[in-house]
């Protein structure tokens, strides 16, 4: 089903990625860590729907992406730092297999964060602790609502910086290792989002340590 959107506010998260709010259809309606394939109307990219997750609650009366804008790849994000105050977006869906299975171990890269943001917000409302969340990023600048994860009382973050030296936080990427380093409890949900070199390696590595494949959650289901 087709929905119009009208943009009502967009605000920078970090220095290259935005956080849109829109009203809200009264008859759009979803799951936390759903999509929705945005198509702005703005001249040159009206038929190039890309598909972003919700970062509100369904509850709210607003919708909310985060979306990081890739100036270099020509593409629809390059546009969103333009978008202004009443910009139209058609949005199709929700869709995305990336749903709430409960407290576990969030794994993503870059933007692959998104996903997780409306589900760890919810645990959080829900008094739902012991979640991690392991989070890689190529500089400190990087990392998408660094302090939010911070004041989570049910979320320890753990950030990895893999093109800084002076990083503030644990410098390298993650791998089979450093999983190792981290996870006791192999039979809680594992979730996985980021570019796809990225969920395929996270995924090996946790199935090489014994994790079962209905603990992974990734877009691929559950």
């Amino acid at each position: 089903m087709t929905h119009k959107l009208v943009l009502q506010e967009i605000t920078p998260v970090t220095h290259d990625t935005y956080q849109l709010m829109f009203g809200r259809p009264k008859d759009f309606t979803f799951a936390p860590g759903q999509a929705a394939e945005l198509a702005f109307q703005k001249d040159g990219i009206k038929d190039e729907g890309r598909p972003f997750t919700m970062v509100s609650q369904p509850d709210e009366s607003s919708l909310s992406f985060v979306i990081k804008s890739y100036p270099d790849h020509d593409g629809v994000t390059e546009h969103v730092p333009d978008l202004g105050i009443g910009d139209i977006a058609q949005a199709d869906g929700p869709f995305g297999a990336i749903q709430d299975h409960g407290a576990g171990v969030f794994l993503a890269a870059g933007a692959g964060v998104t996903p997780f943001i409306a589900i760890l917000k919810k645990h959080e409302r829900e008094g739902i602790i012991g979640d991690t969340l392991i989070f890689a990023n190529k500089t400190d600048d990087d990392i998408i609502l660094k302090e939010t994860w911070e004041s989570l009382a049910g979320v320890d973050p753990i950030f990895y910086v893999s093109d800084q030296d002076d990083t503030a936080y644990t410098k390298g990427k993650v791998d089979q290792a450093e999983l190792e380093k981290l996870i006791t409890d192999k039979a809680q949900p594992f979730y996985i989002c980021g570019p796809g070199g990225f969920v395929d390696a996270m995924r090996d590595a946790l199935k090489d340590m014994g994790v079962a494949d209905d603990k992974i959650i990734t877009e691929d289901g559950w």
